[in-house]
């Protein structure tokens, strides 16, 4: 079944012919995250795929995963492309290094899942929350309910996870 709705004014749209991103969109709607784990060499991978992109075997299962992670790395966006986002900015769009897998299969790979930073409610974070976060930053995944069956993984501060004593922010003019 295809899903359509809206984010902020803008379309979205996943087609029937999608499976995976069907199914990982049907887990993240019971604000649940599940990733799929290959069923020959047991590794997690995302985004959803129809092949292992280690091994290439084409079974999986889902798995739930504990969303919580350290960000990565960061876009701050000051110009919003889509107009959907210009009473937003400025917003992050964070890539984070899930603490589920870390290291595996080497030393400098991740699971590494992009989402906005939104307040724990899910909504576009405010600028004194953008402000404060960057590299390094302890963050967990929360929902942000789209439509019936659509919920979009996003990701805010972890107000409980032991933060680092500084984080590294691209320099500001």
């Amino acid at each position: 079944m295809t899903i359509k709705a809206q984010y902020l004014g803008m379309p979205l749209d996943i087609s029937e012919l999608d499976a995976e991103n069907l199914e990982y969109f049907r887990y993240c709607a019971g604000h649940a995250f599940h990733l799929q784990a290959c069923t020959a060499c047991g590794l997690l991978r995302y985004p959803p795929t129809t092949a292992c992109p280690w091994c290439a075997d084409p079974g999986a299962r889902w798995t739930p995963v504990e969303g919580s992670g350290t960000v990565h790395s960061y876009t701050e966006v000051h110009h919003a492309i889509q107009p959907a986002f210009r009473d937003h900015v400025p917003y992050l769009v964070l890539l984070v290094d899930l603490d589920t897998q870390k290291g595996v299969p080497t030393a400098e790979e991740a699971l590494r899942v992009v989402g906005n930073l939104t307040t724990p409610e899910g909504r576009l974070a405010p600028p004194e929350l953008v402000r404060k976060i960057g590299i390094g930053t302890r963050v967990r995944m929360v929902f942000t309910d789209i439509a019936p069956g659509l919920a979009l993984p996003q990701w805010t501060f972890d107000a409980a996870a032991r933060q680092p004593a500084a984080v590294w922010r691209y320099p500001e003019d």
